[in-house]
């Protein structure tokens, strides 16, 4: 018996078939973080980069990102999202972002939390790389979610 959803019994890749769930509250949270040095950090913080505000470029792309994620991701489903958020948090070795999802419907939002902290943490590399070239990106993942069949899960730390 074939356990994983995307496939289907001739091992083909499918769209999972979610016309039968029900509809229930869904939230998936999201985290990552970029590393810089301290000149691009303190260049974000002072509102100094020459592209402009990084923070609210990086929001506006994790927001955009989000409701794209069907278009970036081949099998997931366009989903008609009621709210997301970017937020961020400047601590001494770079930029933290975390970002949430949340809809009514039949299918869940992870994808759409990872993706918006993925394309506002590159937004603000791409908007502080003449400052810093090295920086990094990483711990990228999803921290909670709530709804559907299994419920509530949040990341032990």
């Amino acid at each position: 018996m074939n356990k994983l959803t995307h496939l289907d019994e001739a091992g083909k890749a499918r769209m999972v078939d979610v016309g039968g769930k029900a509809a229930t509250t869904r939230l998936a949270i999201a985290e990552g973080q970029i590393r810089m040095n301290a000149t691009a950090l303190s260049a974000i913080r002072d509102g100094a980069v020459p592209k402009g505000d990084v923070l609210a470029a990086a929001r506006i792309a994790g927001i955009m990102a989000a409701k794209k994620t069907a278009e970036l991701i081949p099998l997931c489903h366009p989903l008609a999202l009621d709210a997301v958020t970017v937020d961020f948090r400047l601590d001494e070795s770079g930029v933290r972002v975390s970002a949430s999802a949340a809809l009514t419907g039949r299918t869940g939002v992870e994808m759409e939390a990872l993706t918006a902290v993925s394309v506002a943490l590159l937004t603000v590399y791409d908007m502080a790389k003449a400052i810093d070239k090295g920086m990094v990106i990483d711990g990228v993942r999803l921290i909670e979610k709530r709804g559907g069949k299994s419920g509530h899960w949040r990341v032990d730390d």
